[in-house]
């Protein structure tokens, strides 16, 4: 093999020599533990003999049975309509505050915009169940000083944790927590729009509230597309605020949402097969809607490069 080759070979090779370690940390985080809860979600346990005993167990072939006991679970279709609520609610407020916050702090005239920005970032970098606790303790009339303000001034005081309160107050510690983060990305995007732009627009005599209805949010619609991704994830897979907030209130069961009923059937029931099988389904789910949703945003995107 002549030199000149063996160079060739090592050019073409490099690529795959460098995506080797990505590859074996995929296969073994991701790709494996995807695979074995498939194989359990297609397994269940089957108890042979009488009597007091427990008899003897041994795993057996299932097929779809556990999906379908799973997709005809009125616990799971419950679980599935209170997130819907809630996502109805998180979502689009939590983009509305986050770009309305990056169109601000895009402006000129915005004073302190540094300190600014990381002020409404911050609340991301709390962990989910350390802000779960901090909102939850300042949802308890006995310890919160809101309530104390709102005696004092003669004012209702309403038990935000306790019927249909509890969705204004999950949804509002994921708001808290999501709308710095989801503001980054819009305002990033932002500032890669060209200043020749703006001037443009200001020459043709267009005022600061139609540069950012005609300009702006038009040229960030992919960030928005992005964010809007990205938050559908995670409302699909909530589960460390009403499980945190569960021992502070009877308004949360254990199966409030799908992720929590899953966790149930694991842990607290020990039918991990069940909980395979639930866990699949989610996950089934949120790739569906989240890779249709970016496919019918792509094919508007496309529609209106056509005109």
């Amino acid at each position: 093999m002549t030199t000149a080759r063996r160079k060739s070979y090592g050019v073409k090779g490099a690529p795959y020599a460098f995506l080797f370690p990505a590859t074996i940390l995929f296969a073994l985080f991701f790709a494996l533990p995807i695979g074995y809860a498939v194989w359990l979600s297609l397994h269940k346990v089957q108890v042979k003999g009488l009597g007091l005993g427990s008899g003897a167990r041994s795993e057996v072939w299932a097929g779809f049975e556990n999906y379908t006991d799973a997709l005809t679970d009125s616990e799971l279709l419950a679980g599935t309509l209170r997130v819907l609520g809630y996502g109805a609610i998180v979502v689009p407020l939590m983009l509305g505050l986050a770009l309305v916050f990056a169109l601000m702090l895009d402006s000129d005239k915005v004073r302190l915009a540094p300190f600014t920005r990381l002020a409404i970032f911050l609340p991301y970098a709390i962990p989910g169940v350390v802000a779960a606790l901090l909102w939850g303790f300042l949802y308890l009339p006995d310890v919160s000083p809101f309530y104390f303000v709102l005696e004092k001034l003669g004012l209702p005081q309403p038990d935000l944790l306790d019927g249909g309160g509890l969705y204004a107050a999950l949804s509002n510690i994921a708001v808290w927590g999501g709308t710095g983060f989801n503001m980054i990305v819009i305002y990033t995007s932002l500032r890669a729009i060209p200043v020749e732009v703006y001037e443009a627009a200001k020459l043709d005599g267009a005022t600061p509230l139609q540069i950012a209805l005609k300009i702006k949010i038009p040229m960030v619609a992919p960030s928005l597309v992005l964010t809007f991704f990205f938050s559908i994830i995670a409302t699909l897979q909530v589960f460390s605020e009403p499980t945190t907030l569960k021992p502070l209130t009877n308004s949360v069961s254990t199966t409030w949402s799908p992720l929590m009923k899953v966790y149930r059937d694991a842990f607290g029931e020990g039918d991990i097969y069940s909980a395979a099988a639930g866990a699949v389904i989610i996950a089934v789910a949120t790739l569906i809607l989240s890779f249709g949703f970016l496919r019918a945003a792509n094919s508007r995107n496309k529609q209106e490069a056509a005109r």
